[in-house]
């Protein structure tokens, strides 16, 4: 396992961007995939976006397609999330998470940080 830190959280208005930051304390090359997750308040947490084998492969939740872009950085250690065009529905706190995936297997993550907050109000 690794240990996941988040930054970049802020409050925006809608229609800014901003560009959310995990640094990952460990291998990170031991982890396959990583992903951003959400949660609002009174919600369940969601899949947001997910990246493998360095971003050979990406996925994203629909209510962001086109919106949110992940990527990483082996040399920094660091997962990033870019988010522009942000909405007040994309108020929610985010979190990292990293794990492994096994061939054509969903990533099972077995890492989370402790979220950060980002706020978009109208």
């Amino acid at each position: 396992q690794v240990r996941l830190l988040e930054s970049g959280g802020a409050s925006v208005q809608a229609g800014e961007s901003l560009t959310l930051s995990c640094y990952v304390y460990g291998d990170m090359y031991a982890n396959n995939c990583m992903g951003w997750f959400r949660q609002a308040p009174g919600k369940e947490r969601e899949g947001v976006a997910h990246i493998y084998s360095g971003g050979i492969s990406k996925s994203y939740d629909d209510s962001v397609k086109g919106r949110f872009t992940v990527s990483q950085d082996y040399r920094k250690s660091e997962l990033y999330l870019q988010m522009d065009s942000l909405q007040p529905a994309d108020t929610a706190v985010y979190t990292c998470a990293a794990g492994i995936s096994r061939g054509l297997t969903p990533c099972a993550y077995h890492s989370w940080g402790q979220g950060t907050q980002v706020t978009v109000s109208s």
